[in-house]
C-alpha cells in the first residue's frame, strides 16, 4: 500500500486546501453555500483523491484517483475564475491560486504519465 503522506504534491494540496479555505472567508456571506462552499470542497478533493488513490491496490485504480484530483483542480481554476470575475478576491489572489493550482496540475498529470509508463496502462 502507498503511502499518501509522502507525496508532495498531497502535502501541497492539503496546504492549498487551507490557502482557500482562508481565501473564502472575505466573500460575501450570501456565498457560503454556493460558490464559497463549492471552491472549498474542489479544493479538497483534490489531495483527498490523491490519498484515497492511495490506498487502492491495483496502478490503474490509483491512477484514476489521480485523475479525480486533475477535475477538482480543473474545478478550482473555473470557481476562481468566477471569484475574481465577480470581485470577491483581488487579481494577487486569483494569479497566487492559480499558479498554485496549475503546480498541483502539472505533477499530478506528471505522476499518472509515470505510473501509467512504468506499468504500461492506458
Amino acid at each position: 500500500m502507498r503511502n499518501f503522506r509522502n507525496y508532495d504534491v498531497w502535502t501541497d494540496g492539503v496546504d492549498f486546501s487551507i490557502d482557500i479555505y482562508k481565501m473564502t472567508e472575505s466573500f460575501p456571506k450570501k456565498e457560503t453555500y454556493a460558490l464559497c462552499d463549492q471552491l472549498q470542497r474542489a479544493a479538497v478533493s483534490i489531495p483527498s483523491n490523491i490519498a484515497e488513490g492511495c490506498s487502492r491496490k491495483s496502478v490503474n485504480e490509483f491512477a484514476h484517483f489521480l485523475e479525480f484530483s486533475l477535475g477538482s483542480s480543473y474545478e478550482v481554476e473555473t470557481q476562481l475564475e468566477i471569484a475574481v470575475r465577480l470581485g470577491y478576491i483581488d487579481k494577487y489572489q486569483y494569479d497566487n491560486a492559480i499558479e498554485k493550482v496549475q503546480s498541483i496540475e502539472k505533477r499530478v498529470t506528471g505522476l499518472i504519465q509515470t505510473i501509467r509508463s512504468n506499468n504500461n496502462i492506458e
